[in-house]
């Protein structure tokens, strides 16, 4: 299975992430603000990152230019209400893929399913 660090700032939303990529036997690491996220993605391994764009302290575009080179391989999943002129050009984009909120356990699997075929071919 894959190692996925989850950023996010809401409880709720760490705990649906856990419960829900836990049970299909991934190896999961929390970070609760954009400081912390950014430090465990440069000195982790990861095959995936979900990331809320609005975190305290670093917003999850800023932890993905900062990361630069250094994310290796590492795909990205943002989470987010976004508003629609935005979330379109994130879908467009082949380094991202974005996760509406509220989202349902059967998008979010099939996201992160799509997303750990992209490390697996690069």
């Amino acid at each position: 299975m894959a190692r996925i660090l989850i950023i996010d700032d809401s409880a709720v939303i760490r705990q649906l992430l856990t419960e829900c990529l836990g049970e299909q036997g991934h190896q999961l690491d929390i970070a609760v603000d954009g400081i912390e996220g950014l430090s465990m993605a440069r000195t982790g391994a990861y095959d995936l990152c979900i990331c809320d764009i609005h975190l305290p302290k670093k917003n999850g575009y800023q932890i993905l230019t900062e990361l630069g080179d250094d994310r290796g391989n590492t795909q990205f999943i943002f989470t987010d209400s976004l508003p629609d002129e935005l979330y379109e050009r994130i879908q467009t984009s082949t380094r991202f893929a974005c996760l509406r909120k509220p989202f349902g356990l059967e998008q979010l699997r099939a996201l992160v399913d799509q997303a750990l075929e992209k490390t697996r071919t690069v």
